[in-house]
């Protein structure tokens, strides 16, 4: 019995069982993004690294010094001054920021889930810093301000929140408190909302009280999220600028002088080209240095949900 000979499927059938290969147009995509990183932050970083070992004035060719302006770096008592405030800054703005901002998350996971407290803790930071700046500078002015009045009313007296070497760089790290803590607790509440409910209603059933379900299910749970916006609001609080340019300018006698505000003057104000890249390198291996602890710390790049 003769066999009939095996037919080849439809050429529509045949390609459409063919996978389509979008490479090409991934590469678009990613080549857009690429293109961008390159000119905007790795050209940049690699002429600024350059320009750290010159002596640069703008005016005229950068002159090669080699590590001059490193060791004048070290030896400069305002460069370590600036780390000093920046670090004070970092801790009262971080330490703050991110208990309330955990506060506030867990509050509209358990209370509201209403769009529009979450967007009533959103507004702050809709306001730029420098509007935000000149706002509290006018509000905690001495002589003037209505917050110095209203303290002075209660019976507290009138404090030179950003005119005095102690309170300076607290107030402007409570300022940015406020503008960045909306965006902080809705990037934590989005976290939250990856923790299965049913381990929640698991510890209801077994007695756990609200703070030991905290303490045992959303703290190690949330740790990945919380972790990476630890990570991103360090970087950021170490390149704090606007707010301090426009509230105290550094005073008074430096209390409130950060690393960025020390660069942009070398920079801009003196023409010291070098150096400020210099500084500017410093700053950058201080970032890594912190963000390679932290993420090891935190353990950021792995969660506890299973």
């Amino acid at each position: 019995m003769a066999t009939m000979p095996a037919t080849r499927p439809p050429a529509a059938e045949r390609a459409r069982k063919k996978p389509r290969d979008d490479t090409r147009t991934a590469l678009l995509f990613v080549a857009a993004a690429g293109i961008g990183l390159i000119v905007f932050y790795v050209v940049p970083l690699v002429r600024g690294v350059w320009l750290s070992f010159q002596e640069w004035d703008v005016l005229s060719d950068p002159v090669f010094v080699g590590l001059e302006n490193y060791r004048r770096m070290f030896a400069d008592p305002v460069f370590w001054n600036a780390i000093k405030v920046t670090l004070q800054y970092v801790v009262v703005n971080i330490g703050i920021q991110t208990v309330v901002a955990l506060g506030v998350a867990v509050l509209l996971q358990r209370l509201t889930r209403s769009v529009f407290w979450r967007s009533v803790v959103l507004t702050p930071y809709l306001i730029s810093n420098v509007v935000a700046g000149i706002l509290f500078l006018w509000i905690l002015d001495f002589q003037l301000g209505i917050g110095t009045t209203i303290l002075e009313w209660l019976g507290l007296g009138r404090i030179p929140f950003l005119t005095s070497e102690s309170w300076g760089i607290i107030t402007i790290a409570l300022i940015n408190v406020w503008r960045h803590m909306g965006y902080t607790a809705l990037l934590l509440f989005a976290g939250l909302q990856t923790i299965p409910g049913h381990l929640y209603e698991a510890a209801r059933i077994d007695g756990a009280s609200e703070w030991r379900m905290f303490r045992s299910i959303t703290m190690p749970l949330l740790r990945p999220i919380l972790g990476m916006v630890l990570i991103v609001s360090i970087i950021g609080s170490f390149q704090v600028f606007d707010t301090v340019s426009v509230t105290t300018n550094g005073g008074p006698v430096d209390a409130t002088r950060v690393l960025q505000l020390y660069i942009y003057d070398n920079a801009f104000a003196q023409f010291n080209f070098g150096y400020a890249s210099a500084l500017s390198v410093a700053l950058l291996v201080i970032l890594l240095v912190v963000t390679v602890i932290q993420y090891r710390v935190t353990r950021a790049g792995q969660s506890d949900l299973r």
